[in-house]
């Protein structure tokens, strides 16, 4: 069972609260993005990085998942070359008290920044499939 999560970012990211532990709702987001085209480029374990480098504990597990689908990134990179500044699209899995969170980036909202109109279709698309890959997970 799993629901929105209401969260300030609703309008930048797609969010979903999920009844799994952290580390099952992390191997569980990697497969679903790779049924949605997307591979996992880069990997960052946040409260690990805080701790080493500023002797902080954030206090809960916290994983940044840089994702890419190919294809989309492609042709985005074909309208708007400067758009690797953007990429690849972040999805999260973090520890709350209320369990765990799967949260991705809209593309919808990042590409929307660079005002070029030839990015829309990628943007909905590929919002199209991180949807589908978080409410999966």
């Amino acid at each position: 069972m799993s629901h929105q999560v209401q969260t300030p970012n609703q309008h930048y990211g797609i969010s979903r609260r999920v009844d799994l532990t952290y580390d099952q709702a992390v191997e569980r987001v990697q497969a679903t993005l790779k049924d949605q085209g997307f591979g996992v480029l880069t990997e960052i374990d946040v409260a690990a990085t805080l701790k080493k480098k500023l002797g902080v504990d954030l206090g809960h597990r916290y994983v940044i998942l840089g994702a890419c689908n190919p294809n989309l990134a492609y042709r985005a990179l074909q309208a708007e070359p400067e758009l690797g500044l953007l990429l690849p699209c972040n999805v999260i899995v973090y520890e709350s008290d209320s369990g765990t969170v799967v949260s991705a980036v809209d593309p919808n909202q990042a590409l929307g920044i660079v005002g070029n109109a030839e990015l829309g279709e990628v943007a909905a698309e590929a919002r199209s499939r991180l949807e589908r890959a978080i409410q999966d997970v």
